[in-house]
């Protein structure tokens, strides 16, 4: 936890959770767990500990500083950050802790041998544009990049790596596959000469939908943490038993009698139509709670689901409490997870993100990076 706090709020991550969710995608070996961007909000610390724990081989991070504090906090899994190395100094940290970077260009390929001795090797990964349209060679450069390879015989290629842009649509399953047909033709050309090459195209849909025999490597993201890429499509089972791993909380600050025509909260949009009673709860959009979700979702309170009121501020929501039992200041609501009664259901990311119009890693990136967290 850090010294100072800017809210009451926090995030609660089950570890035991995480690790069941990576038991269940199957041999550690063939699996390139995702933990970039600070573990999608949860801890890359903690999360790298538990899933090396866990016998997790390899790990994927966003940018070469978390590859590096990884590193130097003693991991010793092949460590890839997907965007690669930005500057000259990020290349030479890459060659000196060892760390699997991709280049995505030929300028990207030439930095990488630039920060190699001659008489030493450098293990990179080749990022491969197939339809994703951002980073990485596509099929037209393979030429170029094979002979820029030969003059560069210290890059020893580790791994080869794509990204599926629609494998969470069924209805896409064709654009899926062309890109999976791309990626076999670059590959196939990359292994004539390097034969040892892992493979990585499978995210947690492609993975989930495919199984494990897509290529050497599956990247699972969003699974690990608990989410269903499928939700709301006729896939939607093959990923419906992971746990979410994040729970968030916080304090009932007051709880206040509401008259019928009384209104809360900046713009009057919301007015009792009743007599009834609101918590004001210590959580607002500073610490992750959208300010879009104003009059659009519930919170667990006593294990009942409670509809927040009012516009969402920047440290505070309300909630209507009229019939909850007895509410009292220090009580928590739950904003994620929590414990429900018999017929109630817990809030989930996915539920949050739905009343955004958003997707559930926004919604536990914004939640993890803006509380203090607490590990189970």
């Amino acid at each position: 936890m850090n010294e100072c706090t800017f809210s009451p709020s926090s995030c609660h991550i089950n570890l035991s959770a995480l690790t069941r969710n990576f038991f269940r995608m199957g041999d550690p070996a063939g699996l390139l767990p995702v933990i970039k961007s600070d573990a999608y909000g949860h801890g890359l610390m903690p999360v790298a500990r538990a899933l090396d724990k866990a016998g997790a081989l390899n790990f994927a991070v966003g940018t070469v500083s978390e590859a590096c504090a990884l590193r130097k906090a003693g991991f010793h899994q092949k460590i890839v950050p997907l965007l690669g190395a930005q500057t000259l100094e990020e290349w030479t940290l890459s060659f000196a802790l060892h760390i699997t970077t991709p280049v995505v260009d030929m300028d990207s390929l030439k930095r990488a041998a630039h920060c190699c001795p001659d008489h030493m090797t450098f293990p990179i990964a080749i990022a491969c544009n197939t339809g994703m349209g951002r980073l990485g060679f596509s099929v037209e450069d393979m030429p170029d990049l094979l002979e820029a390879l030969h003059r560069y015989p210290m890059l020893v290629p580790e791994l080869a790596f794509s990204h599926l842009a629609c494998a969470d649509m069924p209805s896409e399953e064709a654009y899926t596959f062309a890109q999976e047909e791309r990626f076999v033709s670059m590959t196939n050309a990359l292994r004539a000469f390097f034969p040892d090459l892992s493979r990585s195209l499978c995210n947690s849909a492609a993975y989930a939908s495919a199984g494990e025999d897509r290529f050497e490597l599956a990247r699972p993201g969003i699974t690990l943490y608990g989410g269903n890429p499928f939700v709301g499509t006729p896939y939607a089972d093959k990923a419906s038993d992971f746990e979410w791993v994040m729970s968030v909380c916080a304090p009932i600050l007051q709880v206040r009698a509401l008259r019928s025509g009384e209104s809360v909260s900046y713009g009057r949009t919301f007015t009792a139509t009743h007599d009834m009673k609101a918590a004001v709860i210590g959580i607002g959009y500073a610490s992750g709670f959208d300010r879009g979700l104003s009059n659009a979702c519930d919170v667990l309170i006593h294990g009942r689901r409670c509809h927040q009121i009012g516009r969402v501020c920047m440290g505070m929501i309300m909630a209507d409490v009229t019939g909850v039992g007895a509410v009292e200041p220090g009580d928590l609501a739950w904003i994620l997870g929590g414990d429900p009664q018999p017929g109630q259901r817990i809030i989930t990311a996915q539920e949050m993100a739905d009343a955004l119009g958003t997707i559930s890693y926004e919604v536990l990136c914004r939640f993890g990076m803006s509380n203090q967290r607490i590990y189970h």
